[in-house]
């Protein structure tokens, strides 16, 4: 007799057909703008690590005093006994950082998003969606049973449409987008979206998950990118992507701080950060405030690489950000162009459904503020080999 769950095996088969099945590499050491990944260095196009933060030696160092003097876990939410003055400390640095009045950690950007989604609306509450939102959006939409309203990307007309359509006496209504689209890298329009939100009185909510540390001065994130500071109530981020590290937050008004301190599941019911991790955060702040040169040098290094894809005559989309894909369309040849790049040195993985629609598959780049000229043009060398080898390129 079978195990109940061989049919999982045939589903892997067709995903494998399909150029869907996703084969993780692994890291052999710490990330980096070269690193090594199953046994091969490559040029590493693949990190969310966009200040090089990762491994700074300072970030090395607050995690390894912190574990030392704080030890290696907390040993309970932050509700009963987990709850340090190292986590406060963090949230009251985020809070300034995101010129927020106050900011709570959660143990994952995902979590902060469908966290929060869920505890602040309920059944009879309306929820207007970009189209291209993360899936912690879309999970924490479904999780809060609000009637769901999706808006076509960046088209804040329609969200203004929705919010119309929806409108009821009594009924809350959210309106909610990404700040930057994490697998097409272009920009919400944040402007106009509050300016929609306002009119129709419903609560604005982004999330800057791949903005903070990157738009905005010192990073700041996309509400200081459009200048719309005390227009937006809620402000959701990762401490895994610029920051380096791991977590999330939600920043915002102190009664959303302390709602979600009593309400919001995930913060409720999961160990809170280890000292080493919350340390490490905290001396990230410190070194972007410190060396406001990474966040130079990422830009620089953004627009060399878009304009090296760009001569070459890759379809790289609307990006406007250091997330830059090169869309090759189909499934298999995209894995086929993964692969191919690893072998010439660079590690830009495959992108296919369902993180990205049917027949929209690529691969995706992050520069960071470590690469080099050197390694951008080498990486862009092997762009251009591979995509004439199959036919990408003329």
């Amino acid at each position: 007799m079978g195990h109940a769950l061989d049919y999982l095996s045939e589903e892997l088969k067709k995903l494998e057909a399909d150029g869907l099945l996703l084969h993780p590499r692994t890291l052999d050491g710490p990330t980096g703008a070269r690193a090594s990944f199953d046994g091969r260095d490559v040029i590493n196009l693949a990190s969310n690590n966009y200040l090089g933060l990762a491994n700074h030696p300072r970030m090395n160092r607050a995690a390894a005093e912190a574990a030392m003097r704080w030890g290696a876990g907390t040993g309970a939410v932050r509700t009963i006994a987990g709850q340090m003055t190292l986590h406060r400390e963090l949230e009251e640095r985020f809070a300034a950082f995101k010129h927020a009045p106050a900011a709570l950690m959660f143990q994952s950007g995902f979590t902060a998003n469908a966290g929060t989604v869920a505890a602040i609306l309920g059944p009879d509450d309306v929820i207007v969606s970009d189209r291209l939102n993360h899936a912690s959006i879309i999970d924490g939409a479904r999780l809060s049973r609000a009637e769901i309203k999706v808006f076509e990307h960046r088209d804040a007309d329609h969200a203004d449409a929705l919010l119309a359509e929806t409108a009821r006496p009594g009924r809350r209504q959210l309106l909610i987008t990404d700040g930057v689209f994490s697998m097409d890298g272009d920009i919400a329009p944040l402007g106009d979206l509050v300016e929609v939100a306002e009119r129709r009185a419903a609560i604005m909510m982004v999330d800057d998950a791949h903005a903070s540390g990157v738009l905005g001065a010192g990073g700041a994130g996309t509400v200081d990118h459009f200048g719309v500071h005390g227009r937006v109530d809620i402000q959701v981020g990762t401490l895994s992507k610029a920051i380096g590290v791991l977590g999330g937050f939600i920043a915002g008004p102190f009664h959303l701080i302390e709602w979600l301190q009593n309400r919001g599941r995930p913060y409720l019911f999961s160990t809170s950060a280890p000292p080493a991790v919350v340390a490490a955060c905290i001396e990230a702040l410190d070194i972007i405030r410190d060396e406001p040169e990474r966040l130079e040098r990422l830009w620089s290094n953004t627009a060399l690489f878009k304009e090296g894809l760009h001569g070459l005559g890759f379809d790289t989309g609307d990006s406007g950000t250091p997330i830059t894909p090169v869309i090759s369309g189909e499934e298999v040849t995209t894995q086929t162009l993964a692969r191919r790049l690893f072998d010439e040195g660079v590690f830009a993985p495959a992108i296919v459904f369902p993180t990205v629609p049917r027949g929209r598959a690529r691969v995706r780049t992050i520069v960071t503020a470590d690469h080099t000229e050197d390694d951008l043009r080498e990486a862009l060398g092997a762009f251009e080999r591979v995509g004439k080898e199959l036919g990408l390129l003329g």
